[in-house]
């Protein structure tokens, strides 16, 4: 996927699960300017693959992303914006997303793992927001992205120092959700994401949207919700003390 060696974004799908894999473990996981470009196009067909209910975004071993391989940077006329344009288009991926992080969660990384709905992560990760560092602009969107996220004086914090923040300090601010002991994210993310899988896609992309503040579709998600069937399903299951079967998908496009 890119002339650095190494560096790929690999993907499987499995019982309702997809994972992407930020592989380039010569440099930490550093995004490289073709895995920057490549991700959106990758999220788009995970978006309109009916077997994918839950998307989890890791990093291969023991590191999440250490941020962008500069190297590959070089004499690209906005750079910033591969980063921006990856981001938005995780943020805007139709299905529950959960970031699964081990070690370094720094500049590139944190943008990314700010971009997905849920953040999970090993004790002994290491989070850091780096543009001051290099004299850079965080992107606009980025930055309310982070401050939505941990409030506008954690944001200022991580924007103003570029200082590396720990897993604790990282929970207790709300960047992340749950923080496990060594050895336990990846079984932690698999029973999550079971769970999730299980539940109504109608609610999940509905609360979606309605909790990253869009305001345009209100009259959408009850016309939707009015012809579903997951709503006599649920309180039927509930009522029978069974696992409900809920049949609402996307519709297409």
């Amino acid at each position: 996927m890119d002339a650095a060696p190494g560096a790929a974004l690999l993907t499987s799908v499995a019982d309702g699960v997809a994972t992407v894999v930020i592989s380039h473990p010569a440099k930490r996981n550093a995004m490289t300017a073709a895995m920057w470009r490549g991700l959106p196009e990758l999220l788009t067909e995970l978006a309109a693959d009916p077997a994918v209910r839950v998307l989890v975004l890791t990093g291969a071993g023991d590191t999440f992303c250490a941020g962008a391989d500069i190297s590959t940077l070089a004499g690209d006329d906005d750079p910033q914006a591969l980063a921006v344009a990856a981001e938005e288009a995780l943020a805007a991926f139709p299905k529950p997303t959960l970031a699964a992080i081990r070690g370094f969660c720094v500049g590139g990384g944190s943008q990314l793992a700010a971009a997905c709905d849920l953040r999970f992560a090993e004790e002994g990760a290491s989070f850091g927001v780096t543009p001051a560092k290099l004299g850079i602009v965080y992107p606009a969107s980025s930055t309310r992205r982070l401050a939505a996220l941990v409030g506008p004086s954690a944001a200022k914090y991580l924007l103003f120092s570029a200082e590396l923040i720990d897993a604790d300090r990282a929970l207790r601010t709300g960047l992340l959700d749950e923080l496990l002991a060594p050895g336990e994210l990846a079984e932690r993310v698999a029973e999550f994401t079971r769970i999730l899988v299980t539940r109504s896609q109608l609610t999940q992309a509905s609360a979606k949207e309605f909790a990253d503040g869009r305001t345009d579709r209100d009259a959408y998600w009850a016309v939707q919700a009015a012809g579903s069937g997951d709503i006599a399903e649920g309180v039927t299951a509930f009522l029978e003390r069974r696992p409900p079967s809920f049949t609402w998908t996307p519709p297409a496009g």
